[in-house]
């Protein structure tokens, strides 16, 4: 009876550390991930390996892009993208009263979570998911800031049916690339990116023709009101 009784905390004490050097094994590798992609663009993501219809992408710097793309992604997705810090509480709460009430389910996530799942996560929900989502909009708000965070979300995005990033979702609706984007041209790609596979950049209808055309109207409160300014 002593024998198993003095077994079991070593057994436990051995499961503890074996935990402890995997989580610590997570978290260095993950540190290195996000520091190689500082300065590296990611080479694939899970979405485009596992996307049947192939990838088509074409990395563009933030430099050259038309900041009419920028500027529509922060109309579109996330108005407060230069103020908050990762996490924007409005919108969560925002979408939390909305989602209670019925009707379409409207997420809040800002473009550092979605940035962070697209290039480092797969698709789909779950705590476990949205907890490392969490892990890793923390480590590229610290590490990349967020000039950086909007050129590797313009680049990874899902932009239409095996199409990844502005450059290529231009090319493929505009025959141009995202160099010389309008604004009208920067909203129709920014009002595709949360349905990618369902909506059309060129000759949008209905939803989707409403939707960019009030994102065209809302660049030029984000360029007026300085909503952009962290990427300046």
């Amino acid at each position: 009876m002593t024998a198993k009784k003095s077994a079991s905390p070593h057994r436990r004490s051995r499961w503890l550390r074996i935990a402890l050097k995997l989580l610590g094994g997570f978290v260095a590798l993950s540190l290195l991930m996000v520091v190689i992609y500082r300065f590296v663009p990611p080479p694939v993501t899970w979405t485009m390996i596992f996307d049947p219809h192939g990838i088509t992408k074409d990395w563009m710097s933030l430099d050259k892009m038309d900041p009419n793309m920028a500027r529509a992604a922060i109309a579109a997705e996330d108005s407060r993208f230069c103020s908050h810090h990762g996490f924007d509480a409005v919108a969560i709460a925002q979408a939390m009263r909305h989602n209670a009430s019925g009707g379409r389910i409207r997420g809040g996530s800002t473009i550092s979570q979605q940035t962070a799942k697209n290039v480092f996560l797969f698709q789909g929900g779950g705590f476990i998911r949205k907890g490392l989502e969490a892990w890793f909009t923390l480590l590229i708000e610290a590490i990349w800031g967020k000039r950086r965070i909007m050129e590797v979300y313009l680049n990874v995005a899902e932009t239409g049916i095996g199409t990844y990033g502005a450059q290529a979702g231009a090319i493929r609706y505009f025959h141009h690339g995202a160099q010389r984007l309008t604004r009208a041209e920067a909203a129709r790609l920014a009002a595709v990116l949360p349905l990618p596979k369902k909506r059309e950049a060129i000759d949008p209808h209905g939803f989707t023709r409403r939707y960019g055309n009030s994102i065209t109207s809302r660049i030029g409160i984000v360029q007026r009101d300085g909503l952009d300014k962290c990427l300046q």
